[in-house]
Formats: C-alpha cells, sequence, structure tokens
C-alpha cells in the first residue's frame, strides 16, 4: 500500500522536493534560535551589547517565517493536485468497470471512496510524508546541537525519545484498523441516504420520512462511534507523547540543575538545551501525526485500490461509424444458439439453453411473462455480461470477437426505465451522438414527437430537465430516450418496453415511427404490450429461461398456448 501512495507523488516529485526544501530552510532557521538565544545570555552575562544577537535572533525569526509559509503553500497546491489526480483516476476506473461488478457496489459507498478516501490522500501525502522528512531533520538538527552541549542531558532526552516510539510503534496499527472501519461506515451511511434519496417521492408518498430519518441517523451512529474508536488511539498517541516530553523536560531540569551546580555546566547552555527539548515537541508530534496521517491514508489507499482492482473493460470506445446521406446503417443479424447464463455462481439460471435468430432488418419481438428472461437478452447483446455456454452472434461474428467499443457503437439501446440524465433537453439528446447536425437532431425530434415539448419548454433544447428527467413527464423520458438512440444510427436498435409510459395516441404513433426505423435496420423490441408488436416480423416467445415459440402474430396464436393467453388477457383475440 505504501509503494501505491508513493505512485501518487510520483507526478509531483519536483514542487515536492522544493517545498521539502523550503521546509528544511525554514527549520534551519529555527534550529538556530536556541543558540543565538545562548549568545544573547552569554552577552547580557558579560555586559556587552546585545544588539548583535538580538539582530541575528530578529532576521532568523522573519526568514523561518517567510520560507516555511512558502514551503506550506506548496505543499497544500500539490495536495490539492494529488487529490485531484486521484479522483480523475478513480472515476475513470469506477465508469470502466463491469456493469456485473457495478451491480453489487453500492453507490453511496463509491461517492465515499472518490470524496472522502482520496482526501485522505492528500493529507497523508503532503503533511503525512513531507513535512514528516522536515520534522525529522529538525529533530536530528536539535539532538546534534544538545549533543555539542552536554552528552549526558542528551542520554536523558534519547532514553525517553525511544520510549515514545515504542508507545507510537504498538498504536499506529491500531489507528490504520480503526481508520478503515471508520471510512466504511462512513461509506455504509452515504449508502443508506443514496437509497433515501434515489426514492424519495417514493418516501414522501409512503409517509417513510421518519423512518428513514431513523435508519440514516443509525449509520451516521455507527460512523461517529468508528470514528471515536479512531479518536481514541490518536488521542492516546498524542498524549503519550506529551507525557514523555513532559517527563523528559522534568528529567532534564533535574539533571541538569545538578549539573550546574558542580560547575560541570553553564547556565546559559542549560537553557540553550531546554530550548532545544521545547523545539523537539513540534518535530515529534509531526512525526506522530505524520505516522497517524500515514495509517489513515493506508486505509484509504486499500480502498481504493480495492475498485482499481476489479477487472475493467477497455478503454477504447470508437465513435459511430459514419454513414453517406443517402444510405442508412447496414443491418445487422443477432443469433442465440444454446446460451446458459446466470447473474452469479450462487444464483439459479436466467437462461437454460437459449435459441433463436434474428434475421437483418425488420422488426423481432420478445414477448413472455415477467422473470421469463428478456432484459437479459439485452444485456449479453451490450455485453454487459458475459454468457457462461452456447454461443451470440452479432452480425455473423461472434460477439467475444467483436471489439467492445465497435459492438456497442453498432447498438442503440432504450433501458427499461428509459434514464434522463441531469442537464438540459439538448445534452440529453445528444449523449450518445455528439457529432449530429441540427438537421439530424430536428428530424430525431419530429420522429419521437418530441416537437410540442420542444415548443413548450420556456428555453427550448437548452432547457435544464432536472435530476433524472424529473421535469419531465414518463412519456416524454421515454420519447428522449428513444430519440437519443436514433440519433446513434444503429445497426441494431434494443427497445425495452419503449412505449409502456405512453399513452394511446403516442404509442400508435410511436409503433410508426418503430415500423419506419425497422425499414432501415434491425430492430428487436420486448414488448409486456402485446399491441405494440403485432405487426412484427418475428415474435419470440420466452418463458423460464428458454424459448418456446418463434412465428408470427397470428401463426403463434393459433399454435402457442401462452401467447394466446398472453393476447387473450389483453383483448387481442377471443
Amino acid at each position: 500500500m505504501l509503494k501505491e501512495l508513493l505512485a501518487y507523488v510520483r507526478p509531483h516529485r519536483r514542487i515536492l522536493i522544493l517545498g521539502g526544501l523550503l521546509g528544511l530552510i525554514g527549520s534551519a532557521a529555527g534550529l538556530a534560535m536556541p543558540l543565538l538565544a545562548k549568545y544573547v545570555v552569554d552577552a547580557f552575562g558579560a555586559g556587552g551589547s546585545m544588539a548583535g544577537p538580538l539582530l541575528g535572533l530578529t532576521v532568523a525569526v522573519l526568514i523561518g517565517a517567510v520560507v516555511s509559509a512558502s514551503g506550506s503553500y506548496l505543499m497544500e497546491r500539490t495536495g490539492e493536485g494529488i487529490v485531484l489526480g486521484a479522483r480523475r483516476r478513480l472515476v475513470d476506473r469506477m465508469l470502466r468497470l463491469k456493469v456485473a461488478d457495478v451491480d453489487r457496489l453500492k453507490p453511496g459507498d463509491l461517492l465515499s471512496r472518490v470524496t472522502g478516501d482520496t482526501t485522505l490522500l492528500r493529507a497523508v501525502l503532503t503533511n503525512g510524508i513531507v513535512e514528516s522528512v522536515g520534522a525529522a531533520f529538525m529533530l536530528v538538527g536539535a539532538i546534534v546541537m544538545m549533543a555539542t552541549m552536554d552528552a549526558v542531558l542528551l542520554l536523558v532526552t534519547l532514553g525517553v525519545i525511544v520510549v515514545v516510539g515504542g508507545i507510537v510503534a504498538t498504536i499506529m496499527p491500531r489507528i490504520q484498523r480503526a481508520q478503515a472501519q471508520a471510512q466504511e461506515a462512513v461509506g455504509e451511511m452515504g449508502s443508506v441516504l443514496d437509497r433515501a434519496l434515489q426514492a424519495y417521492r417514493t418516501v414522501k408518498a409512503s409517509g417513510a420520512e421518519e423512518r428513514e430519518i431513523a435508519v440514516v441517523g443509525e449509520a451516521a451512529a455507527r460512523a461517529r462511534d468508528r470514528g471515536l474508536q479512531v479518536a481514541v488511539w490518536t488521542s492516546l498517541a498524542g498524549v503519550s507523547t506529551w507525557v514523555s516530553l513532559q517527563i523528559a523536560f522534568l528529567a532534564v531540569l533535574a539533571v541538569g540543575g545538578a549539573r550546574v551546580s558542580s560547575g560541570a555546566l553553564e547556565v546559559s547552555s542549560l537553557i540553550a538545551f531546554l530550548l532545544y527539548l521545547f523545539y523537539l515537541v513540534a518535530p515529534i508530534g509531526q512525526l506522530v501525526q505524520g505516522g497517524v496521517q500515514l495509517q489513515q491514508g493506508l486505509a484509504a489507499m486499500q480502498r481504493i485500490k480495492e475498485i482499481e482492482g476489479l477487472p475493467a473493460e477497455p478503454a477504447e470506445a470508437p465513435e459511430p461509424a459514419a454513414h453517406p446521406d443517402d444510405a442508412g446503417p447496414e443491418p445487422v443479424g443477432v443469433t442465440f444458439q444454446d446460451v446458459v447464463f446466470r447473474y452469479g455462481e450462487d444464483r439459479p439460471l436466467v437462461h437454460d439453453g437459449v435459441t433463436f435468430e434474428v434475421s437483418p432488418g425488420g422488426l423481432t419481438a420478445l414477448v413472455g411473462p415477467s422473470g421469463a428472461g428478456k432484459s437479459t437478452v439485452f444485456g449479453l447483446i451490450e455485453r454487459f455480461y458475459d454468457h457462461q455456454a452456447g454461443t451470440i452472434t452479432v452480425g455473423g461474428r461472434d460477439i467475444r470477437d467483436w471489439p467492445l467499443g465497435e459492438l456497442r457503437a453498432a447498438l442503440g439501446y432504450v433501458e427499461q426505465d428509459a434514464p434522463v440524465l441531469a442537464g438540459t433537453l439538448r445534452e440529453n439528446l445528444l449523449f450518445a451522438a455528439r457529432d449530429v447536425t441540427e438537421d439530424e437532431l430536428a428530424r430525431a425530434i419530429a420522429r419521437t414527437r418530441l416537437d410540442d415539448l420542444v415548443s413548450r419548454l420556456p428555453e427550448g433544447l437548452e432547457t435544464p430537465v432536472g435530476h433524472r428527467g424529473v421535469l419531465l413527464s414518463g412519456g416524454e423520458r421515454q420519447r428522449v430516450a428513444i430519440a437519443r438512440a436514433l440519433l446513434r444510427r444503429p445497426r441494431l436498435l434494443l427497445l425495452d418496453e419503449a412505449t409502456s409510459q405512453l399513452d394511446a395516441v403516442n404509442e400508435l404513433r410511436l409503433r410508426e415511427v418503430i415500423a419506419e426505423v425497422a425499414k432501415e435496420t434491425t430492430v428487436l423490441v420486448i414488448a409486456h404490450r402485446l399491441s405494440t408488436v403485432t405487426g412484427a416480423d418475428r415474435i419470440v416467445v420466452m418463458e423460464a429461461g428458454g424459448v418456446r415459440a418463434v412465428g408470427t402474430h397470428a401463426e403463434l396464436v393459433g399454435e402457442d398456448d401462452l401467447y394466446r393467453e398472453l393476447a387473450a388477457t389483453q383483448f387481442l383475440v377471443r
């Protein structure tokens, strides 16, 4: 973990070295002050002029302050750069994770890793490591200066430092474990709060505010308890250091006083030695604090590496291939042959020998009861998940042989809940195809019957749609998602319950759009509302993870009992 921590420092090493050198110079100026104080005392005892020593002392103070402030600024600036790099790297990794891994992670905990854990890195990589180097220099320098004054008193001081080191070394691993648990608790609290915020209207409608407040409060209390454990061990380290140094002061004062009485040590030397002893408080305290921050950083690094250690999808993601104005995308077919899939080793089979074929071009529908595995078909085609057995081909090529970016560039996908992102209507429409022309955008808006919406919005296409498109109706969000997919000009269009939130009029219009698009490309639709697919070229009936029948609406009504039952419940047959 320490090696991983230092990897974040490497791009900033020059500025860190400069900041460290400035810190060392400031420390050196501080080390000169007790010695200059000795000269002031000696000059006072000898009845000489104190102007020179006092001037030197003043200059040392000013130089030390300016240089230390400059070094501190560079450290803070570098710390912000380190946090920026860590956050970019972590977000890059998160957005490239496989869907299966993200499914089992909690969004609130992921946010905690990007915000809280990376902030801990800032502290450990600046104060925790770099400033500790300056503190170590100051500690060594003070010890050297003390050695030149009196070796006996130095031995007393070193004995105390060894005791401090032993105590802190025992406490540090406990701080790391406590910090890791505290960060996990904060992530859990974020997850609980995120759950409530994602279902905000449901919470309100259910009158569950008090209950959710209590749940989040319990999670916050657990985070506090974990934080208190960190505080206990951190405070113990700090108090142990303080008490040890007080004991050292009393011991030095007692032994030093005896040596002054015996004539073995001058009073000015004892005063200077005691000043150096006081100077040890800051560097030792800083080293202890640096050790604490290092343990916190190691705990944060471990949580960050958990995400970075997960397998990621390839970074390449080419834009959809350009098509001449007079030619549409070349449709591709899809085949499933004995496909077997489950979401986890401990989960039941979702697909158990699924076999069907979708010819290039035209409209194919997947129908069947809930839980039959229809949406999973789309997840496998998009390669959000990898099947365990069987063969899936797209355009006659095994799906595993497609470069992932090229495969997804050939697909248009409308999810069942038709997500709309925070931002303007234009940004949402162009989300999957950033380089389309205004004419193409206008054509997609017209095809999906969004003209009225655009004319009604106060700022037209530039109107913000709110978080998750909350300012749009369910049907409007669905049409926005479909227009977004069409602008991609896909070779295969996947529509999962694309008309579920539309009224009868808009459903009829969208059915016409789908039929029109099916003349240009391959359209694969999942439908519970059979009225939207009665005119499909082929309908695949799925049940219990398998395919039980394939045919047209008329053929299936006459040949398949399940399809006939589904059609009858929707008044499509008598």
